[in-house]
């Protein structure tokens, strides 16, 4: 039986999983009444988000339908979205210059 994933908007390029996927799960994608099925590339824990399709190194990762921040390396289809590939597009703090005054 597959694993299942939210996805909320049909431009989003990434679903919420609903329960943990293993690597090689096939993960049942909700959008609405569509389903499309996805295989995880790795394990991906509850509530985490999974790469509907390969994201490009810079490419805009969508959720809600809305830019949630962008792949800071390529994300291969079916891999784990979270902080380790995915960078904001606001300011950040944490990488301000200490030099500037």
């Amino acid at each position: 039986m597959p694993k299942r994933a939210i996805r909320i908007n049909p431009k989003d390029n990434v679903a919420t999983l609903v329960e943990t996927a293993a690597r090689g799960d096939e993960v049942a994608v909700v959008t609405g009444r569509d389903i499309q099925v996805v295989a995880a590339g790795e394990q991906i824990p509850y509530n985490f988000k999974i790469a509907l399709v390969d994201i490009p190194k810079g490419e805009a990762i969508l959720k809600y339908g809305e830019v949630i921040g962008e792949a800071s390396t390529d994300i291969p289809k079916g891999s784990m979205v979270h902080v380790h590939n995915l960078a904001g597009r606001r300011g950040r703090g944490d990488l301000a210059r200490k030099d500037v005054r």
